[in-house]
């Protein structure tokens, strides 16, 4: 099996990425786990409180909980992966059975941060997109998706993702073995990846 990697910015376009990847194998043979559900259980703080959480910052998500469930799945064993709620910003009481599979993918902002989870990594891919066309996306996304309104998405943009961005994110991009430019969707990039995969899985 192979555990894959993919960070960059919000609104880089990892998403995308990560279905046209997953898209090319069968569903069994593709496990895609997301960072943003291992931020942190904050039921001990109020919503107040836990609006206020900078989410953006390493210290928001349980990686050791994520370093034991991917050396579960490497084991061949299944997990119980967290189901987080951006509307309650926390943990729902609910888990999703994950499975082991052949490929193993892996997205989230900062999943390239710390070197004990960059290391459980087969390939590490860095997706990297203008800041502008990342603050348009993040737009669109927090305000039909996330229920934000117009304020608060571009507050939180300048006190917190544009700066946590330049310190801790966009440092990563010099361990990838991968970088994928998506301005625009990047099929070569993608076929590119795919090629790697099936090298490393032959």
């Amino acid at each position: 099996m192979l555990i894959l990697g993919i960070a960059g910015g919000t609104g880089s376009g990892k998403t995308t990425v990560v279905n046209q990847v997953a898209h090319e194998y069968l569903d069994t043979d593709v496990t895609v786990i997301s960072q943003d559900s291992y931020y942190k259980d904050t039921s001990h703080l109020s919503y107040e409180e836990r609006v206020k959480i900078n989410f953006d910052h390493p210290n928001s998500i349980d990686f050791q909980l994520l370093k034991e469930h991917l050396i579960e799945l490497r084991k061949g064993h299944s997990i119980q992966q967290p189901v987080y709620s951006f509307k309650d910003h926390n943990r729902t009481k609910e888990t999703v059975l994950t499975k082991h599979s052949t490929v193993i993918i892996v997205e989230g902002i900062l999943i390239l941060t710390l070197p004990e989870i960059r290391d459980l990594f087969d390939i590490k891919v860095y997706i990297d997109c203008d800041s502008d066309e990342r603050l348009i996306r993040r737009l669109k996304r927090d305000i039909s998706d996330r229920g934000r309104d117009l304020n608060e998405v571009l507050d939180r943009y300048q006190t917190t993702l544009k700066p946590m961005h330049q310190q801790f994110i966009e440092p990563t991009r010099a361990y990838a073995d991968v970088i994928i430019p998506t301005n625009r969707l990047n099929r070569v990039g993608v076929k590119i990846l795919r090629s790697i995969l099936d090298q490393k899985l032959a």
